[in-house]
């Protein structure tokens, strides 16, 4: 099993967080005490990927924090990212993202919302279920959590869903899943949309060259420029009717 140590990318800084009875790794950019933004890992782990779409929320005006679930491992093939998300703790996830929240308020951020990707789509949603005023929105990108342990029917607060057309991942984030994931936030009576993108698969918003190689790799996909710029509009036009009015 192939595996490294996630490192701070360029621009990002690292740091402790200690809030809510949680103590972990993470990475911040932006601005302190802007209006903020937990930004979720795929099951790589915390790669200069995912620091990277955190700082492009952040060149919009916000505070974002990227907490490391994995605690400095990265998964460099499938194969061991299959093992690291295998073994990771949702819940104890979702109560790390819920700490970093309140950390980010404790910074002085007035509010704060979550997106992730792949695994980190499916643990935004994770902690939509379980929100209690500390997170007031949601937008996760191709992943749904296991129905058993969170409910995406009982979310109350506002979500921007996004999905590939052409994502295989069966239950998780193909088009199948996006459906019963509309139709769950329907009966929420919740806030919702769950954007659909044409000609793009798992992992689409991915756009440093390594990762783009990857997805191709995997799911044969080419990339789409215009859906990751088109989903980064929908995603910064979210939050900020949700997280600045």
């Amino acid at each position: 099993l192939a595996s490294a140590t996630s490192k701070a990318a360029e621009g990002m800084e690292a740091i402790t967080v200690s809030a809510a009875g949680k103590t972990f790794p993470a990475y911040v950019c932006g601005e302190k005490g802007a209006p903020a933004v937990v930004v979720l890992q795929e099951w790589w782990g915390v790669t200069e990927q995912v620091q990277k779409q955190a700082q492009r929320i952040a060149g919009a005006g916000y505070r974002c924090l990227v907490p490391d679930l994995y605690k400095g491992k990265l998964g460099l093939d499938a194969e061991e990212a299959s093992h690291l998300m295998g073994a990771l703790n949702f819940p104890e996830a979702v109560s790390e993202i819920k700490a970093a929240a309140t950390f980010l308020s404790d910074e002085g951020s007035r509010a704060c919302g979550v997106t992730g990707f792949c695994m980190g789509g499916a643990l935004s949603l994770a902690s939509a279920v379980k929100a209690e005023g500390d997170i007031v929105c949601v937008a996760p990108f191709y992943g749904v959590p296991n129905k058993a342990y969170f409910d995406c029917s009982t979310i109350k607060i506002p979500v921007q869903a996004h999905f590939g057309k052409l994502d295989v991942l069966a239950g998780f984030s193909d088009p199948e899943a996006a459906a019963a994931l509309g139709k769950a936030l329907q009966s929420a009576g919740c806030r919702h949309e769950v954007f659909m993108y044409d000609g793009v698969a798992h992992g689409f918003m991915n756009d440093l060259p390594d990762m783009i190689e990857k997805k191709k790799a995997m799911f044969g996909a080419e990339h789409s420029q215009e859906a990751v710029d088109l989903a980064f509009s929908r995603l910064l036009a979210f939050f900020a009717t949700h997280l600045r009015s």
